[in-house]
């Protein structure tokens, strides 16, 4: 198995650190608003690592992690006149309905910043005792970016570089102007902790370097995150990480693509900025979902109409292969042929596009047995389609409910069905003129029509 390491810029061969075992952490959301598109990519991404990582029989433990203690967070529930408990809750009760709603799989562990205060402190401690944090004159402590021989390993930055490009506000206390803060200071009124410095919150960064090591311990296999991360989120937690426990942080460091919006860099000052809500409300998400996989998880993705429509022509393939067969994925064998393909591009960092293009294979050899009437063998192919599409957590759901989903303005599913029936009386009667006029409205509406010698079915177009 290979995987592109960011860290070195190059695909590896991967090697767990325990046989058998994988230690993964990923960072999660910042809790102050909706998730949005951008974010769905990351959390799709890692779930199909996952799944796929299980699939090949690793025992995998997944970290992902929640922020719920931010300068964002503060201000924001100070405007709601809500407490910040309240407002995290309800960004985390949001946040999963929508990854349930991506078929996205909680993690295995899901901590916390807020009750991991006492792993933060113990680690600011541990990095003051040995020469990489100091405290300030206002009271805030920060990391000496200076002293850590490796900073910017991970995005190959020259700290000469960085130092001649940065600068230093008039207020701030830092020794250098790369330093960054570990611990900060509460305001009046500000949620806040008791520290060995004064009532305060922890920076960002220190966060997941604790969250991380107490859940995965000193060194794990994968670290992974969004495209925006590398720089200074992770290249900061490897500083404190490192420079605390003496070891090597992660080994494998993996970032998923962005997400554009007709081909330009998703902002909501641009308006072209879209919650995942925004997103399943107008699409099923299933489309959704494939459209997410449907790129190799470090590629830029578009999202667009055209993109969805491609995305939901793709599925339709899937089910219209699919429909009618009384196939069951559990314990079936897929054929050494598709297997072997499906593994070979998932093995070689998880290139879930050339796997889809295996599935499609599958689906042509589906319809061939479909007209040769090897009903035996197209079963069988259609179960093993819905479990390799599992690994990609798609074609979950029946042909007919994703089929025949749609805007719910649509046409209702009684109605389509009166028609079907209206037009098999007319053509029981030989007014072929009328049928040809039913299947015709029912188009203009949306809706086509598919005959077969089963009889008559629907999809929304």
């Amino acid at each position: 198995m290979q995987v592109y390491n960011t860290l070195t810029n190059q695909k590896e061969a991967f090697k767990p650190i325990e046989p058998g075992k994988i230690r993964m952490y990923v960072c999660g959301i910042t809790v102050y608003d909706y998730c949005h598109i951008g974010h769905a990519r990351v959390m799709v991404s890692f779930d199909v690592i996952t799944r796929y990582l299980r699939f090949r029989g690793f025992d995998v433990t997944y970290v992902r992690n929640i922020t719920d203690v931010d300068d964002k967070i503060i201000v924001r529930a100070a405007e709601n006149g809500e407490s910040v408990d309240a407002l995290t809750q309800r960004f985390i009760d949001a946040m999963h309905e929508d990854e349930d709603a991506l078929s996205v799989l909680r993690p295995d562990k899901e901590p916390r910043a807020t009750a991991h205060i006492e792993d933060i402190v113990a680690m600011v401690q541990t990095l003051i005792g040995k020469g990489y944090a100091y405290q300030g004159a206002s009271g805030d402590v920060y990391y000496r970016v200076e002293k850590f021989d490796g900073y910017g390993k991970l995005t190959n930055r020259n700290i000469e570089d960085m130092r001649s490009g940065a600068r230093v506000e008039v207020a701030e206390d830092k020794e250098s102007p790369l330093d960054f803060v570990l611990w900060k200071m509460a305001k009046p009124g500000e949620i806040s902790w008791s520290s060995p410095w004064g009532e305060g919150r922890p920076g960002w960064h220190i966060e997941c370097s604790a969250m991380s090591t107490c859940c995965l311990g000193n060194t794990f296999d994968i670290h992974g995150g969004g495209p925006d991360l590398p720089f200074p989120h992770h290249e900061n937690e490897i500083a404190q990480s490192e420079a605390a426990t003496g070891q090597q942080y992660v080994n494998y460091w993996m970032h998923a693509g962005a997400v554009r919006v007709d081909k330009v860099k998703m902002s909501k000052s641009l308006g072209n900025f879209f919650t995942i809500r925004d997103v399943l409300a107008a699409n099923n998400p299933e489309i959704v979902r494939y459209l997410l996989t449907s790129t190799h998880y470090r590629s830029q993705i578009d999202y667009s109409p055209d993109s969805l429509k491609e995305a939901r022509q793709g599925l339709e393939r899937f089910y219209n292969a699919l429909r009618g067969l009384d196939y069951n994925a559990n314990g079936v064998d897929v054929e050494a042929q598709y297997l072997e393909r499906f593994t070979e591009v998932m093995d070689d960092d998880f290139n879930t596009r050339e796997a889809l293009s295996v599935m499609f294979d599958i689906v042509r050899e589906i319809n061939r047995c479909r007209k040769a009437e090897e009903n035996e063998r197209a079963t069988s192919l259609a179960g093993q389609l819905v479990r390799l599409g599992s690994v990609l957590g798609l074609l979950q759901q029946s042909p007919e409910a994703f089929l025949q989903s749609g805007a719910e303005e649509g046409l209702s599913s009684d109605y389509i069905e009166e028609q079907i029936q209206a037009r098999a009386e007319a053509k029981k009667a030989k007014d072929f003129a009328k049928a040809d006029a039913i299947r015709q409205a029912l188009l203009e509406q949306g809706i086509e029509l598919n005959d077969s010698r089963e009889g008559t079915t629907w999809q929304r177009a």
